[in-house]
């Protein structure tokens, strides 16, 4: 298992029963989600569209140029996937083999991904990708992240890096799936914000997808909302979290708000610190997910919450919407985006949910809690800081253990739905050995006996799991791959329907 997720990384729906919210409040929380994106400036950085490269390196032109240069040269879909008889990492073009070397030599983010698919857009010339990792439980699954990078090895890092996140994340969850990212390039000057050209984006995304014959299987992330994953569907089968109105689950947000709370409460019970009424919380960010636990919190009775967050207009949304529940233990305050004075905030819990990278060398010295269990993914810095956490004596919850409730969601769509569907509430009581409460205890556990960090002991448990076979289609989308390169796939040839145009 690679060292990246030992280190827990680098940077960066409607719930039944008991655990329903509003109509009302879901359709503030979709709305909210995409202007937040568009706002967030945390998400789009002008290097990318500005940059003007001097050098024929492929990893160091910015994805736009990367895609012109790809039409360029004839090539709308290129791949790096891992041959398995060769034990090597292989390119699809000649022109390309920067791409398979830098994969090569990337012995953190890199572990013999299954396949790493891009395509330029035929309507938009977009850039694209999928990337696939560790498929040995299922069809690879994960959310289709919108970013702005400001050079390929970027794009490449994040998309890498996101899938055997993913990967990992559903195989504590035991779902019945490995690992996947899609990685869309923000167009030039702000293209995707216009309406019409940001669904025929989607509609490419969605042409992408059925090409490559469901090795992977979309879901909502950063930069996007479901009304996107609706138009994605438009196009492909292959994508979750769409809208309930047309059978998916919906906005993520709800449960893996929930989600979080159920690891701050294993954590406290570890610790034999009591329930979390009458706690100190204090949340960095207030997104969609920061507001369901907020809202959980308030609901179990916690003493304060206390948030810092960057956007002056999330602000002004959150506080009318929780000011009734909260009857003065909320305080929000607008913060610089590179803020981090709530790390010194004295509480029992420090919980991250805005960006990754947070824990680090200068902030985790300022950690005035015993407790550090967010939404954010990829807290953690470095792998060094992994190890500071635990000589500080700060209890970790990892990430992709926390959080995983977004692609518990939607990872079973297809499978229909039920109110107070079991295969959910599941997740979020003390009875199933799955639990998010129990498997944060038995990692908590497990670290304790053998003086080891959390993240430690939880890629243990998580490496194995990763590779236990799916009892019914076993190697399905390593099958997959391996027909799709045969068939010339890059070439534009397509297994089931007509070759793709202009390819």
């Amino acid at each position: 298992m690679s060292t990246i997720r030992a280190a827990g990384g680098v940077l960066l729906s409607r719930v039944f029963g008991k655990h329903a919210i509003d109509r009302k409040r879901l359709q503030f929380l979709q709305v909210s989600s995409f202007f937040a994106a568009q706002q967030n400036d945390a998400y789009f950085s002008s290097d990318a569209t500005t940059k003007k490269e001097k050098t024929d390196s492929l990893l160091a032109m910015d994805p736009n140029r990367f895609a012109g240069h790809l039409q360029r040269l004839g090539i709308r879909r290129c791949f790096v996937v891992w041959d398995f008889e060769q034990g090597k990492a292989k390119v699809s073009h000649p022109e390309l083999e920067e791409l398979a070397q830098f994969c090569a030599a990337d012995k953190v983010n890199y572990d013999q991904h299954e396949g790493v698919f891009m395509e330029v857009g035929r309507r938009t010339g977009v850039l694209m990708g999928a990337f696939v990792w560790r498929t040995y439980r299922g069809q690879a699954c994960g959310g289709i992240r919108m970013w702005n990078y400001p050079g390929m090895d970027r794009y490449l890092t994040d998309g890498l890096r996101l899938a055997q996140g993913m990967g990992v994340k559903s195989a504590l969850a035991g779902l019945w799936a490995g690992g996947g990212k899609g990685v869309v390039q923000e167009p030039m000057n702000n293209k995707h914000r216009d309406p019409a050209f940001r669904q025929q984006m989607f509609f490419d995304y969605g042409d992408f997808l059925s090409s490559l014959n469901g090795c992977y299987v979309s879901a909502e992330d950063v930069g996007l909302n479901v009304n996107d994953l609706n138009n994605v569907m438009h196009r492909t089968r292959y994508t979750t979290c769409i809208s309930e109105e047309l059978g998916g689950s919906g906005n993520p947000s709800i449960l893996t708000g929930k989600g979080v709370v159920c690891a701050m409460e294993a954590a406290l019970d570890f610790l034999n610190m009591g329930t979390l009424k009458e706690k100190t919380v204090a949340i960095q960010g207030a997104g969609n997910v920061a507001v369901i636990i907020i809202e959980t919190l308030l609901q179990k009775g916690v003493k304060h919450i206390y948030v810092t967050e960057c956007h002056q207009s999330r602000v002004d949304d959150v506080k009318p919407l929780l000011a009734d529940q909260a009857n003065g233990r909320l305080e929000i305050q607008k913060v610089p985006i590179d803020d981090t004075s709530i790390m010194s905030y004295k509480c029992d819990i420090l919980s991250p949910c805005a960006l990754g990278g947070i824990l680090n060398q200068d902030t985790i010295p300022l950690i005035n809690a015993p407790i550090v269990c967010g939404a954010a993914n990829n807290q953690l810095g470095s792998p060094e800081d992994n190890q500071l956490l635990k000589e500080r004596g700060i209890t970790y919850i990892v990430d992709y253990v926390a959080n995983r409730m977004g692609i518990v969601n939607c990872a079973n769509e297809t499978y229909g739905r039920l109110p107070e569907d079991p295969a959910i509430t599941r997740h979020l009581g003390r009875d199933w050995d799955n639990s998010v409460f129990k498997i944060t205890k038995e990692i908590l556990q497990k670290a304790q006996q053998e003086d080891i960090t959390p993240v430690e002991a939880a890629d243990v448990l998580a490496d194995r799991a990763s590779r236990e076979l799916h009892p019914i289609w076993p190697h399905r989308s390593q099958q997959i791959i391996k027909a799709l390169v045969d068939g010339g796939w890059h070439k534009g040839n397509n297994i089931y329907g007509s070759s793709s145009p202009g390819l």
